[in-house]
């Protein structure tokens, strides 16, 4: 019996571990502006592909941080590095829905020049059918023929009620999709999104003088607002109001190249490149959808976004849960606080551990 004991609670947790290995996968799509090399898109991609939890289906590229074209590469590229060239890359809107730069370029002269501007920006400015020298390498591989929209509908059809939509730039590609396929949000699991903009406490000139002005919104409002009122069975925000709560620093960096993979020595040359590098924008809702226990504060409000071309322009619109501002208009789960150790430890487990296999 002495000896029986033993075998019996080793079979047991043998059992209880491949069981833990036997559990699917949560599938998703990363609907993202994937701006390059290194920073907080590129690392969302990273964040999302690590983690043994996810199964990512694709990754749906829209411009926003820089334009389509050039996004597109930046992730063939990252994929190739990582060696996960099985993940399709899809090409999606290289325009917003209405907003040009030029109407932009007015705006910013009638009401202030805004801190970021994204591709449209002075700064870095360059025609969308460009696609500039990558210092990580011009990529090989060949992004998907199928378009954003349609994979994505494809998609929620093939997997109904299993597939989370994460989305991490302007909402183009999902309100494009939405206007072909209106059953796209019903059979959707859930949209997850960083973006919009509330109250942050913050120094970043971004939100100083306008709290409410958010960059993926503020690029393409009117997709903004056709994806929030589309009847999502669960709709959940992290705005900018949490994100700058966390912040990679130089430091943190060097903590992961010591890991010396593929991925970690990705990080230490390209992750302070791109303008906001510090602050993990993406990142974080990446990580609290594999694990909502980072997140220590939420609230439950309704949401839209300012369509009126005034001053607040593509402004975050919010009302309490208990003031219903009328249809269309969802409800939206918002995070306003995080464990910041917590979700630094995770990040740093998930960019310097090994990279699962298809």
């Amino acid at each position: 019996m002495r000896i029986v004991r033993p075998l019996v609670c080793a079979l047991w947790m043998l059992l209880l571990s491949l069981s833990a290995l036997a559990q699917p996968r949560r599938k998703i799509i990363i609907n993202e502006d994937c701006s390059g090399p290194g920073g907080s898109n590129m690392q969302t991609l990273l964040t999302l592909i690590q983690s043994p939890q996810v199964e990512v289906l694709g990754i749906t590229v829209v411009s926003g941080d820089q334009w389509l074209r050039e996004e597109v590469a930046h992730t063939l590229r990252l994929l190739e590095i990582i060696g996960r060239t099985d993940i399709p890359v899809v090409p999606g809107a290289e325009f917003p829905l209405v907003r040009t730069r030029h109407e932009a370029q007015l705006w910013q002269e009638r009401f202030g020049q805004v801190a970021y501007a994204g591709a449209w920006d002075d700064r870095w400015w360059h025609e969308a059918s460009v696609i500039p020298a990558l210092p990580e390498g011009q990529p090989t591989t060949k992004p998907a023929s199928e378009d954003a929209p349609h994979f994505l509908i494809r998609m929620v059809h093939q997997y109904p009620h299993e597939v989370t939509i994460y989305e991490g730039g302007p909402m183009t590609n999902l309100a494009l999709a939405i206007s072909i396929d209106p059953q796209l949000p019903e059979l959707a699991r859930e949209l997850v999104f960083m973006g919009g903009s509330l109250s942050p406490v913050s120094d970043n000139p971004e939100f100083l003088n306008n709290p409410r002005h958010e960059f993926n919104f503020w690029f393409d409002p009117e997709a903004a607002a056709i994806v929030l009122r589309a009847p999502w069975k669960k709709i959940v925000c992290t705005p900018t109001d949490v994100s700058v709560k966390v912040k990679l620093t130089a430091e943190f960096v060097k903590q992961i190249e010591a890991a010396g993979t593929p991925i970690a020595l990705y990080i230490a040359k390209f992750a302070m490149l791109t303008p906001g590098a510090d602050i993990m924008w993406d990142e974080l809702a990446a990580a609290a959808w594999i694990d909502p226990g980072i997140i220590t504060k939420k609230e439950t409000r309704f949401m839209s976004v300012d369509l009126d071309r005034g001053a607040a322009y593509g402004n975050t619109l919010t009302w309490p849960a208990t003031a219903n501002p009328g249809p269309p208009t969802q409800k939206v789960e918002i995070r306003f606080d995080v464990d910041a150790s917590k979700f630094y430890q995770m990040f740093q487990k998930l960019m310097t551990g090994p990279t699962p296999a298809h």
